[in-house]
């Protein structure tokens, strides 16, 4: 009797915040996956949820980047640049020189869309810290070392976009603001936190199961010289 209602409680799917369900269908694939696996692509399916809302925040609060790039509206831009996660592997955009990329949203004379270089830069970097992988089996390697420079990474780039001004003292990407009565919108804040604390998280999970000790380092943010991976 205990084990049937066990059972029975074991097979209850739990209702995400978000509306998902916890059901996974079955496949041939769920047989070569470890434990470990699941957890990756877990941890990086929260990465690429998190550069998807930072996106849209983005493009919302910054609209003529947008609109540079010639869309109808910042959810249609958003759309367009985690597109090619549908076929990574195949994807133009997973070759792209992210440590450039990501220079160019703070540089007086670029005239592109820096929300895009921005974004496109963040999410090229993040992927390529999962060795451009969307899948992860039993002997899919992920290195605990490209997951910790990839938070220092991001942890520079937060700052960047704290600090950056043009030359009229603006900021060149709005993002965290106040109201009128004083009060702080740190939303963007939170974001950047959470990615960071996914990808430092995740690799002390793959340090502590490969047993590769992790080299600690920072970015120094005035060279924005990133961390290799």
């Amino acid at each position: 009797m205990i084990v049937t209602l066990l059972a029975g409680c074991s097979g209850q799917p739990i209702q995400r915040r978000d509306g998902s369900s916890s059901v996974r269908s079955f496949s041939m694939k769920e047989l070569v996956k470890g434990d470990i696996d699941t957890v990756v692509e877990i941890h990086q399916q929260e990465i690429i949820g998190i550069l998807r809302t930072l996106t849209l925040k983005f493009y919302r609060r910054n609209p003529n980047e947008w609109r540079k790039s010639g869309f109808a509206s910042a959810d249609a831009a958003t759309a367009a640049l985690f597109k090619p996660l549908q076929h990574w592997q195949l994807a133009q955009q997973k070759n792209l020189p992210w440590e450039t990329v990501l220079l160019e949203p703070w540089r007086a004379d670029f005239t592109g869309d820096r929300v895009k270089a921005l974004m496109d830069g963040l999410l090229v970097m993040h992927m390529a810290a999962y060795n451009h992988q969307t899948e992860f089996y039993l002997l899919t390697e992920v290195d605990a070392q490209k997951l910790y420079n990839a938070a220092r990474n991001t942890e520079a780039v937060a700052w960047k976009l704290s600090n950056a001004r043009n030359l009229r003292g603006e900021f060149i990407l709005l993002s965290n603001s106040m109201d009128a009565g004083g009060v702080a919108n740190l939303s963007f804040e939170r974001e950047f936190g959470k990615l960071i604390g996914i990808q430092d998280t995740l690799a002390r999970i793959i340090e502590d199961k490969s047993n590769r000790a992790i080299r600690f380092g920072v970015v120094n943010v005035a060279s924005m010289v990133f961390l290799p991976i």
